[in-house]
């Protein structure tokens, strides 16, 4: 057993970010971000408020979602701060649906109000991958980088809606912002920011053994305080054990469904091939993820196979 908590299970992530008791964590964290970014304001952070994480639909029949991080800021800003562990076919468009929940929220319900001018608070959709996304391995010559090669700006993206012709940000209330933390290379004597040192601490945290000198802020010597496994109480140890076998789990699985997916394509030499292969391989890790009690949606997220598919199963 490792000394620090992993930061990418789910225990590990909200444990260190979506407490109350911690929140001065991830507000050191967001406006690292910030400060890293021209195109995001540069006004601090202060203060957050930790919102209900799990939104519904207005119908029935509309899906759930339900977030790692969601909090808000004093000025309205809304945050949603998501861990990501493995490449999901529509990542992109899952960041797209969940940025419509806050946004719906701030429409006005009461009738009797004035007339609504749609105002919108900024709405911030924060990823931290520990993936990269498919269409930036290849950098457009056919060749493939190795981890070193990468830089700060191939890992840290900020996506926002743009006018193509003039090539300016249309819009800044809407953002995406998106860490590819397998990119990140960056040695402990590198470290020469709070974004650095963030990243660092989030992609290291689990293999080591005690604080770097090169991180001597007050909200690591908390963080580090805070994930350190010896002082977790009996309940803590033994929802983190269980997060974290539910991570070597989920890993170990889609990881096998993606080779053997991709084997048995290969072997047939047929488009059609590797589809039907990486369904079978879809189908069989969806089966051993419900025999291990996991949630039909969080299944259904991971594999891309509809709720109806598994409950079959």
């Amino acid at each position: 057993m490792s000394k620090y908590l992993n930061p990418y299970t789910d225990f590990g992530f909200k444990k260190l970010f979506g407490t109350e008791l911690n929140k001065d964590l991830l507000i050191s964290f967001l406006n690292a971000l910030f400060e890293k970014c021209n195109e995001l304001p540069k006004d601090e952070i202060e203060d957050v408020t930790y919102l209900n994480a799990e939104k519904l639909g207005r119908a029935s029949s509309e899906r759930r979602a339900i977030f790692d991080v969601y909090c808000t800021t004093k000025s309205g800003s809304k945050f949603i701060v998501e861990m990501q562990n493995v490449f999901q076919q529509f990542f992109k468009d899952r960041s797209v649906y969940y940025s419509s929940f806050p946004i719906r929220e701030m429409a006005r319900k009461d009738s009797k109000e004035e007339p609504w001018n749609y105002e919108l608070s900024k709405v911030y959709t924060v990823g931290i991958l520990n993936f990269v996304f498919k269409d930036t391995e290849d950098e457009g010559n056919g060749n493939f980088k190795t981890v070193n090669e990468f830089s700060d700006e191939d890992l840290f993206h900020v996506v926002m809606l743009t006018d193509l012709t003039t090539k300016k940000v249309f819009y800044k209330k809407l953002a995406y912002l998106y860490l590819e933390m397998p990119k990140f290379n960056k040695s402990e004597s590198e470290l020469d920011s709070m974004y650095d040192k963030w990243l660092f601490v989030l992609k290291n945290l689990a293999r080591l053994m005690e604080r770097p000198k090169e991180l001597q802020e007050v909200v690591f010597e908390k963080l580090f305080r805070q994930a350190e496994i010896a002082m977790f109480s009996e309940k803590e140890f033994t929802d983190y054990e269980e997060s974290l076998h539910n991570l070597w789990d989920i890993t170990n699985a889609m990881n096998d469904a993606e080779n053997k997916g991709f084997g048995k394509g290969k072997e047939q030499g047929l488009q059609q091939g590797r589809a039907e292969g990486a369904l079978s391989e879809k189908l069989e890790t969806a089966k051993r993820m419900k025999a291990k009690g996991f949630e039909i949606q969080i299944i259904a997220d991971l594999t891309q196979l509809s709720v109806n598919e598994i409950e079959k199963l």
